[in-house]
């Protein structure tokens, strides 16, 4: 299923930045970055509970927030693109 993972981290300190940083870093992981603080990711229910503890152990809840979008199997009639960047194909082939 598509899972969209958004988050908001404040990064008035270093802890902050530093919690972005992992944030980000986890995030790219399970999927494509889209936005700034947005990935696109195709997960499983397990690696979705996976991913979504991994981060919680990373944030500050008081200051900082997750959210997660799930998009479902059928998600390509659900997501328009408009803009800058073009949307990229994240069940396609990768090459590096």
């Amino acid at each position: 299923m598509l899972v969209l993972i958004t988050y908001d981290v404040n990064t008035e300190t270093a802890a902050g930045r530093k919690r972005l940083h992992n944030v980000a870093k986890q995030c790219k992981n399970y999927g494509q970055r889209v936005q700034n603080s947005v990935f696109e990711c195709i997960l499983d229910a397990a690696k979705c509970r996976e991913v979504q503890n991994k981060l919680e152990g990373i944030i500050d809840k008081k200051k900082d927030s997750l959210r997660f979008y799930y998009l479902g199997d059928n998600y390509r009639s659900k997501v328009e693109h408009i803009g800058a960047k073009p949307g990229v194909d994240i069940e396609g082939t990768l090459i590096l």
